[in-house]
């Protein structure tokens, strides 16, 4: 246990030493803070009007008198910005803007049966404010219903309000948008993490480090201790974007938008231990994978090619959630559940949408523990007689011969 912690020391210090660990992370956190920021961006840019305009003159001209002398009700409405109603043509309103007496303007026309907004401003990025937009129609609206002599009921009965709803044949919690989400970064966690083995493997044959392990310890303790270095590394990453996450969101989101995130995603406490006990086994399942493929290779170059059908299966499992999670009651969600490739990306979550039983997720367990070991035997075995190989590409028959050695 004392040579495993080691390995695992010295593993993850150089992990976390790395210029490209340390840039990565620092990257995907200014990622985070930007994504997080993305609908104030979108805001800025997109120019809907209200921040732009807030506490500034906005011109509208009823020349042709649609509105029959009503525009002054807007003044009634809690608008951020000043209304004037003046009868203004384009040209004057382009002046009056050039000059920063008004922010921008509006211009309503009839068009065939339509009621046309011309909305004048400087910034080519800009659409009308939509809260400005909302209460012309409104007022216009309501004006021709008080025109027509309609009651309340009359107008319910024209226009009810239409709802529809999605029902399931079971029932399912949570946003499955959300889900999809987190089970896709749960994804990258994983691979990301599981893929560090083989290269750190790889880098220590070429630099002759090996050798040195070989002769110190046994090549079930490297195996294990640099998984668990390097999986405590990626640990410390993902809880570094995680709280970078955690803080933007609070920061950066609007408090509406941030407590439907929340109330979405339907993580408990359960699910929330089951995530971790499904990253940590889904982990150990594909680097040891990737640990075997490590050993194959002398090159760092070649490393890429070697990770190939590694990265294949972890791909398909991913994909095989994905497939379930849109159908979480269906034969491929009961198949992914028990399928040890696919069901540390799916299991969490089926029990976040409550589709799943406690002996459900007992049984995903102890089949994956199985296959984790026996995956962790068969590389362990094969890695012992191939990590001292340099310069010859190892074919598959030469890795069943290893299996086979003593």
């Amino acid at each position: 246990m004392k040579d495993i912690m080691t390995v695992s020391k010295f593993t993850m210090k150089e992990m976390l030493r790395r210029k490209s660990f340390i840039v990565t992370t620092i990257i995907l956190m200014i990622v985070i803070v930007i994504g997080f920021n993305v609908p104030k961006i979108i805001k800025i840019f997109s120019g809907d009007g209200e921040g732009m305009l807030q506490g500034e003159k906005v011109i509208i001209s009823d020349s042709e008198n649609i509105y029959e002398g009503k525009l002054n009700e807007l003044s009634q409405q809690e608008l951020e910005y000043k209304i004037e109603i003046t009868p203004s043509t384009f040209d004057e309103i382009k002046t009056k803007i050039n000059n920063k007496e008004v922010k921008a303007g509006v211009i309503i026309q009839k068009q065939d049966d339509k009621v046309l907004f011309r909305y004048i401003v400087n910034d080519t990025m800009a659409t009308m404010p939509e809260n400005l937009s909302e209460a012309l129609q409104k007022l216009y609206t309501n004006n021709q219903i008080e025109k027509l002599g309609l009651t309340e009921q009359k107008i319910k009965e024209i226009m009810p309000e239409f709802e529809m709803n999605t029902e399931q044949t079971e029932e399912v919690k949570g946003n499955s948008w959300m889900i999809m989400i987190i089970s896709i970064l749960l994804f990258y966690a994983i691979y990301f993490c599981a893929y560090q083995v083989s290269s750190s493997i790889t880098t220590e044959k070429t630099s002759k480090i090996m050798e040195t392990l070989v002769t110190s310890t046994s090549p079930r303790t490297i195996v294990i201790g640099k998984t668990l270095g390097i999986g405590i590394g990626g640990l410390i990453q993902m809880l570094l974007l995680a709280l970078t996450a955690v803080v933007s969101a609070k920061l950066f989101l609007d408090p509406i938008l941030l407590e439907f995130l929340l109330s979405s995603t339907q993580i408990t406490p359960i699910v929330g231990v089951l995530m971790v006990v499904f990253f940590i086994l889904g982990y150990f399942l594909f680097a040891t994978l990737f640990a075997l493929t490590g050993s194959t290779v002398s090159k760092p170059e070649d490393i890429q090619s070697a990770n190939t059908p590694v990265l294949l299966l972890t791909i398909a499992g991913f994909y095989i959630a994905q497939s379930a999670l849109s159908t979480p009651v269906g034969t491929m969600a009961t198949f992914a559940t028990y399928f040890p490739l696919s069901s540390p990306f799916l299991m969490p979550f089926r029990v976040m949408m409550g589709v799943s039983s406690m002996q459900e997720v007992i049984l995903s367990l102890v089949i994956l523990i199985v296959s984790m070991l026996i995956i962790a035997h068969i590389a362990i075995k094969i890695y012992s007689n191939a990590i001292l190989n340099y310069g010859t590409k190892l074919s598959i028959k030469n890795l069943i011969k290893m299996y086979k050695t003593k």
